[in-house]
């Protein structure tokens, strides 16, 4: 069965917190940790966390992960 990977970022809010819960409650799995980072550009912290999920259909290109 193919593995999909998305990686979701966000601003550091809850609406971060929100995404994850959502892609967990959709079957997305997390990988591994999350990740914090400073964006200098907009003067504030941003969140980055992987996920997994495996798929009954082959992979593509075209795919929208969001919609898996």
């Amino acid at each position: 069965m193919p593995k999909l990977y998305r990686l979701l970022t966000e601003e550091d809010t809850s609406a971060f917190c929100h995404k994850v819960s959502d892609a967990m409650a959709k079957g997305w799995e997390l990988y591994g940790d999350p990740c914090y980072a400073f964006d200098a550009a907009n003067n504030m912290m941003r969140c980055a966390q992987a996920v997994t999920k495996e798929v009954e259909s082959d992979y593509s290109p075209d795919m929208k992960l969001g919609q898996q």
